[in-house]
């Protein structure tokens, strides 16, 4: 009995729609229906909120999802490990990315994963917000820099650094600057964040950075600074290849503070699914073969 409607009841938690859950378990909507009402009768809760247009989790469906999800990877692999389907996993991975990260080095990988392992599907929603991994119906996020939350499980992937760089033009016009107290000369061109990190005589620093231009866009920043309006600090996976090309130069290389870890991120449970495994290997091989060329 206590089995009866889980299968049913994941399924529209991860589809958010009773006809996909039908169609994707091969059974008719109105059992679906069925199940997820003699669930919600017998756990005492409401599980879904519903309209003619959508579905959606409770607060305690949200809850109730992560038991469930975890006790059919657990299923799955118990079968697998009996059958030998770990060369074959299936099922659905939902990632949580960031933004410009994401799109430059993850969902490349992503893309060459599913191509490989045909049985799995990915979902990626790419935000620079901290999402709640559980609350959220997260199995993975990728994190940049120093990771905040204890209570998840983190395997670290690669590492990024902090450029400071700006245009030929601009230092041509504005001179360089050698030393951190310089910079309060020159026109800093700023993220999300007030100040630029740096380390000096091995102590971290943070200078608070002035500038004309303020924006949570990397990309926005960048191009501020190929039209030589100022001077930038961002990751290097922003300005690499206009360092390459000469169209930005580096500055402050001495002062620059050590490199910050890259993660993949996960709750942590008394098991991981093979699926779940299967791709935070993925990330770190290619992530250390690309490394290792």
């Amino acid at each position: 009995m206590k089995w009866e409607g889980i299968n049913e009841f994941v399924s529209v938690a991860e589809t958010q729609s009773f006809t996909r859950s039908a169609k994707n378990l091969k059974i008719s909507t109105a059992q679906v229906s069925r199940q997820i009402s003699a669930l919600e009768k017998r756990l005492n809760i409401k599980l879904f909120y519903r309209t003619t247009r959508s579905v959606s989790l409770t607060q305690e469906a949200h809850v109730f999802y992560q038991h469930c999800r975890s006790l059919l990877d657990g299923l799955d692999a118990a079968e697998q490990a009996i059958t030998n389907l770990q060369a074959s996993p299936k099922g659905m991975i939902k990632l949580s990315l960031p933004i410009t990260y994401g799109e430059q080095k993850i969902l490349p990988l992503i893309n060459d994963f599913i191509t490989q392992y045909k049985g799995i599907e990915v979902v990626c929603d790419l935000s620079n917000k901290r999402v709640d991994l559980i609350e959220s119906g997260f199995d993975i996020a990728i994190r940049l820099g120093q990771l905040k939350d204890s209570s998840l499980i983190a395997k670290k992937l690669s590492e990024r650094s902090n450029y400071v760089c700006a245009s030929p033009q601009y230092i041509e016009k504005f001179g360089e600057p050698h030393t951190l107290s310089e910079l309060k000369h020159h026109n800093c061109l700023l993220g999300t964040r007030e100040y630029w990190r740096f380390t000096e005589d091995g102590k971290e620093k943070h200078i608070r950075a002035r500038g004309n231009l303020r924006c949570n866009s990397g990309i926005g920043l960048v191009d501020a600074a190929l039209k030589h309006i100022g001077i930038i600090q961002l990751p290097e996976y922003y300005v690499q290849k206009y360092v390459d090309s000469g169209e930005l130069i580096t500055l402050l290389d001495n002062l620059r503070e050590p490199p910050e870890g890259i993660w993949a991120v996960y709750p942590q449970n008394r098991f991981l699914s093979p699926k779940i495994r299967l791709f935070i290997d993925y990330l770190f091989d290619c992530f250390h073969v690309n490394a290792a060329s």
